[in-house]
């Protein structure tokens, strides 16, 4: 699989379009995978099993999701992977047990769609690749700016040489993470397997390097727990490898709502996303361009479904997981020496 994503699906063949629908397991039934539901009501799939340690989340679901009352209930995910007929999962459970699941998965022959992030390590990370390719089976990661338009448009800025050569880029996310998830497995290292830097966080280092094209070559940061187990606040410089710089700001202690923020310079043009409002300088013309919607290209689940049945490329492959958690290692690591440069341990 490749990690570059194609901006339209691939058309589907009057074969595909008689294909039967999708037979999808659910690992894990919280309030996340409501969203997932909803999206493949549009899709050719359908959810048949549920699986939750929690017998009172597979209740709300489904009495929030009518549609999946004759789905089959498990309180083991691994029983559901033996007893049911599936043809992929999708994982909805805690970040350190998804390198388990989406190996057995593979085992069992099934195409994954993770919530994020991918793995906690890159050697875990490397390994799904490795066992993905092998498999021949569909790996993807529910990152939704994938698919969002304002994101899409900055990425094909780059691409098309608009903004020149990329000398900086900024990225900054803030909302109420230390106190709307107290309390929860997300601040505990067993099972978050790291802070906001490693949950909603990861969003933002997977964007800094899926718009630019860049890779993080250095990277020196600094975090603040407040108590926690976990990382809440993030402070990373970052060093790419053809020369230019990058600041990601990931504050979980913000006291309400949510914000991002996303520049990126180039050498030629400028552009500004502040919230989904994007603004455009291009130094060539002096002209100032304002976008407040730009289009979506499908979902993580209808792409999901539509990759699995030969219609379209994986919007965000395994590549991208690996990318994001050795940044994101490095971000550990310099922390740990009191915010020292180190060096991005790469494959």
């Amino acid at each position: 699989m490749s990690a570059k994503s194609s901006k339209k699906s691939k058309k589907a063949s009057p074969a595909a379009t008689n294909k039967p629908k999708v037979r999808i397991g659910f690992i894990g039934s919280g309030g996340i995978m409501n969203w997932h539901v909803d999206r493949l009501k549009k899709a050719p799939a359908e959810i048949v099993a549920l699986a939750d340690t929690a017998q009172g989340s597979i209740d709300r679901m489904k009495e929030r999701q009518p549609q999946l009352a004759g789905a089959a209930e498990y309180l083991d995910w691994q029983k559901m992977l033996a007893a049911e007929k599936l043809d992929a999962v999708i994982l909805g459970s805690p970040h350190t047990v998804h390198y388990e699941q989406i190996c057995a998965a593979l085992d069992h022959g099934l195409h994954v769609l993770s919530e994020k992030p991918m793995t906690c390590t890159s050697a875990h990370a490397r390994d799904i690749i490795q066992r993905a390719k092998k498999a021949k089976k569909v790996v993807g990661i529910s990152y939704q700016r994938h698919f969002q338009g304002v994101y899409r448009f900055l990425r094909e800025l780059v691409q098309t040489r608009k903004l020149g050569k990329i000398t900086y880029v900024a990225a900054f996310q803030a909302q109420e993470w230390l106190h709307a998830v107290s309390g929860t497995w997300r601040q505990t290292q067993a099972l978050g397997g790291g802070g906001q830097i490693n949950d909603s966080g990861s969003h933002l280092l997977d964007m800094v390097m899926w718009t630019t094209g860049l890779q993080a070559s250095e990277v020196s940061c600094r975090q603040e727990f407040f108590g926690t187990e976990v990382d809440i606040n993030s402070a990373v410089n970052v060093k790419f490898t053809n020369g230019a710089l990058g600041t990601i700001s990931i504050i979980g202690s913000a006291p309400v709502g949510f914000w991002e923020d996303f520049t990126i310079v180039g050498d030629k043009g400028c552009v500004f996303n502040r919230q989904g409002k994007v603004t455009w300088q291009d130094a060539a013309g002096g002209t100032t361009l304002e976008l407040n919607r730009k289009p979506d290209w499908m979902d993580p689940d209808t792409n999901f479904v539509a990759a699995i049945r030969g219609e379209a490329e994986i919007g965000c492959p395994p590549e991208i997981g690996l990318r994001v958690i050795e940044l994101t290692e490095a971000a550990w690591r310099s922390h740990k020496q009191g915010g020292a440069v180190v060096k991005v341990e790469r494959s």
